[in-house]
């Protein structure tokens, strides 16, 4: 009789005595993982350290873009490439034609009142070299205003911040175009200072050509 009660637990028991054992996996410690930068595959500077800050601040606003998107206020196309649209024509018009009149100022031709510069009243009668600095300027402040604007979308979005090659590029571009306002504003008459400047907007604009390029990219993604 006890033989036949054991029986059933015998056969429970033997095959899990021969069932070999889960290989064990090693797990890195939490906080020398968490010391590694992560990146996306598409980013290639790690913002992870200002990612938080940048968050916090994206979410003051990102409420209020959510709102007009629930309500039809704002429509799916002008949120998803609205962004894009505007920041191409700054770069596109303001940057190229402030790059335009740097190169005539560099060529010895800063007094000529070029015809597009009458087509806006705050620009007419300005000469080659006043009107550069001021259209360059406006285009960084644009640039400042505009990036903080696509960083607002993309997390209404529900996209990712600061993992994506168009974010590294904005980076390096606002880096860039700052130093070139640092440069104009202290060269001076500096022969060397100006040509520095004149390559370096030059280097700019393709930098940010190539930051247009990876948006679209971006916007394309999702």
């Amino acid at each position: 009789m006890l033989a036949v009660l054991l029986t059933p637990i015998s056969l429970i028991v033997q095959p899990a005595l021969h069932t070999p054992l889960a290989r064990t996996t090693t797990v890195a410690p939490l906080a020398s993982r968490a010391a590694e930068p992560t990146m996306s595959a598409a980013a290639f500077l790690a913002l992870d350290a200002i990612e938080p800050a940048v968050s916090s601040y994206v979410a003051i606003w990102t409420p209020l873009f959510e709102g007009a998107k629930a309500s039809s206020l704002a429509p799916e196309a002008l949120l998803h490439w609205g962004h894009a649209a505007a920041m191409s024509t700054v770069l596109f018009a303001m940057g190229g034609y402030g790059a335009f009149l740097g190169w005539a100022t560099r060529f010895g031709n800063g007094a000529e009142v070029y015809p597009l510069s009458q087509l806006v009243p705050e620009a007419i009668g300005n000469t080659a070299r006043e009107l550069h600095p001021k259209l360059m300027g406006a285009a960084l402040f644009f640039f400042l205003l505009g990036g903080q604007g696509g960083l607002v979308l993309l997390a209404t979005a529900g996209e990712p911040l600061l993992k994506s090659a168009h974010s590294s590029t904005a980076v390096i571009g606002i880096g860039l175009l700052i130093a070139q306002a640092g440069l104009g504003a202290t060269m001076g008459g500096s022969e060397t200072g100006r040509t520095a400047h004149a390559f370096l907007g030059s280097g700019t604009l393709a930098a940010l050509t190539v930051h247009a390029y990876f948006g679209l990219n971006l916007g394309l993604s999702f």
